[in-house]
Order: C-alpha cells, then structure tokens, then sequence
C-alpha cells in the first residue's frame, strides 16, 4: 500500500517538477498522504520542495489548509464572536523580536478579540509558541483552554505543534521541514477557533495574492494580507516593516485594495532593521518583552509593535485610518495597558495559573518592572 501511494505521489511531484499547477482536490489528496504519513518522509519532503518551486497556486494551498483543517484540527466554537488572527508564516529571510506577540497583547488590551494560531522557532531563536510559554502562558493546554483564555483575557493562542492542537501530524512535519512551504502557509490558517478577520505576514511578496485569494476562499471576510521589506536590501519580514515599505492587499466585504505602506506615511520614522532583529536567546527575548510591554521598549520595537497594531485596529474596524491606529496603538503600548493583559493571558490560558503566574513575576523582577 505504501509504494502504491509513493508511486501516486511520485507522479503529482513529477507533474510539479514539470510546473503544472494541481487543482484543490489533487493538493489535499498529497496533504492527507502526507499528514496520515501513508508516504515515505523522503516523498514528503519531495513533495514540498517541488510544489515550493513551482510557486504554489491559491488552490493548492487551499487544498492543504482543508486537509490540515478537516484531519488534523482539534476545532472549537466561541459563539459566533468576531475573531482577529494576527500571525505571519515564518520562514522570513530577516528574523525580528516577536512583534506580533506585543501587537496582539496591545490590541487585546484595546479590546479585539485574539485568536492566534502559531508555532515554536524552527528557523529563528524564539517562535510565537516559544515567547508564550517563557512568558507563563500554558503552550500544551486543551483547545477549550484555549477558547476560555479568548473569552475571557481577549486573546488566546492555538500551538500548532502541539498534539493537544493538531493530533495527528502536523508537529511531526513541521519540526522537520527548515524552509518555508505552502504547508507553513496552509497550517498557519488552520486555526481550530476559524477566525474570519486577520492581519496575516507571509515570507515572500509573491505570496500576498495567493494567501488573500485563499483566506477569502475559506471564510474570512476581512483581513491584510502583506510582506515588510527593508530600504537597501533583499530581506525581508512577515510583518509589517518600519525599516522600509510594505506592500500587500487589503480585502473586506468582497473588495480587494493593494495596500502601500511607509513607515512616515503612517506617522512614524524609518528605523535601523538592527533595532528590531531577534535577540540571542529565549530568555532575553522574554526579558525585553516584558520591558516593551511595560511601555518601557525603545523606539525601534516601539513603533514596529504600535504599527502592526495599528493595522488590528484597522482592519477589525474600530479606527477609520491607520494613523488613528498609530495613536490608539501608542497609547495603549506606552501606558503599560498590554502588560495588564499578558497578566490576563497567563492566569487564564493555564492548566496551572499560579506557576505561570510565578514564571512572569520572575520576569518582570528581573526586568525591574513593578506591578
């Protein structure tokens, strides 16, 4: 059985090799071989890179959103609440602090709802999941933990390489995988609560019209969809960039709008992409987290954190502009509004409050933030 589905397999990365696209059924087919690992690892792999070359299609990386989401989802209800999703699909080519963990907890504290979907560090030092849990939250509780911790902190976040998440495989190939694939793209939006509102990064700009084409397909009915560049260089990240322009579309009700974006056209300063770049380890990245959210960051985090906020805020509505964003965005940053939520989020999404608990009072003891 296995060298029939190999041989089956074998045929889709030959087609892929010659460039011929996959309809959406033919592409969650390959998914589901892989995810019920029907197929050997090497086939798997072959699979990836092939269809990573290619270039994948809207319809190819719906077709391995649906096997991801139909198979290997552990899926939750929170009663019809407007959920926003804010993550990126990691595999960018310049590694930034965790900025998107900072700008949900800011838009949590401005009341949004956050129902994030992430993973630990493959390529970089320290993954959404990995910020998290050095920060207190519990990174390996049951989704319905999860879903209470969005209730009731106003943001929750979904480990996607976790069994307790996703049971079958997704963690397994993921863990394994060092380059970014449609898969990345494809798990990243296979969150179990289905948000249908998002400001989403991906790794490359030739990305941003497939990826909208495919959020708009399953469900989300408003959603930026981007890629950050930095001035004088071919890196780039899966957010939006204060080290140069960022381009990328913006969908509501049906219309789509490119989106263009500097850093001063939002009312903030290009910054030195050295003043974002990730720290060195865990730890520090956790202690320069705390700090950030403290209002106590530097002016380069500052304002990558206050404009991905903005574009929360933007996107789910509650500002006209994006520089309304920035000012909404600033004041909740600098008042130390986002460390209150983090609190939140630690006693709630926990199997274990008062460990957690412990762990971010250790933090901000050794950060030398009161509180």
């Amino acid at each position: 059985m296995e060298m029939e589905k190999n041989r089956r397999l074998g045929d889709t990365i030959t087609r892929l090799i010659a460039k011929t696209d996959l309809s959406q059924n033919e592409a969650y087919e390959a998914f589901e071989m892989m995810l019920k690992n029907e197929v050997s690892e090497m086939q798997q792999g072959a699979f990836l890179a092939a269809l990573t070359a290619k270039g994948e299609t809207a319809d190819e990386v719906a077709g391995g959103w649906q096997a991801v989401y139909d198979l290997d989802t552990n899926k939750v209800s929170l009663n019809g609440m407007a959920l926003v999703d804010n993550c990126g699909t990691g595999m960018d080519s310049f590694k930034t602090f965790n900025i998107s963990t900072a700008a949900s907890l800011v838009a949590a504290a401005g009341g949004v709802k956050i129902a994030r979907h992430g993973a630990r560090a493959i390529t970089s030092t320290c993954g959404t999941v990995d910020m998290a849990e050095y920060l207190g939250v519990d990174m390996e509780c049951p989704v319905d933990t999860v879903a209470t911790s969005i209730e009731k902190a106003n943001i929750g976040l979904f480990n996607g390489m976790s069994p307790t998440v996703h049971p079958m495989a997704l963690g397994r190939i993921l863990s394994q995988i060092c380059f970014g694939s449609p898969l990345n793209i494809a798990a990243s939006l296979a969150n179990p609560a289905l948000p249908t509102i998002a400001v989403r990064g991906v790794y490359a700009p030739d990305l941003i019209q497939p990826v909208a084409s495919v959020m708009q397909s399953i469900g989300y009915t408003d959603a930026i969809v981007l890629y950050g560049a930095i001035e004088n260089s071919r890196a780039g990240m899966d957010e939006a960039s204060v080290c140069g322009p960022t381009t990328g579309i913006h969908f509501s009700n049906g219309e789509f709008k490119d989106l263009a974006l500097t850093p001063e056209s939002c009312g903030l300063k290009t910054h030195n992409p050295a003043g974002i770049a990730a720290d060195p380890d865990r730890h520090t990245a956790a202690i320069e987290m705390v700090r950030l959210l403290s209002g106590k960051g530097d002016a380069a985090r500052n304002d990558a954190v206050i404009l991905n906020s903005a574009l929360i805020f933007y996107v789910k509505k509650i500002v006209a502009t994006i520089h309304d964003g920035v000012k909404k965005a600033r004041e909740l940053l600098l008042s130390g509004s986002a460390l209150a939520q983090l609190e939140k989020w630690v006693t709630i999404q926990n199997i274990d409050p008062s460990a957690g608990i412990e762990k971010l009072a250790t933090l901000k003891k050794q950060t030398g933030v009161n509180g």
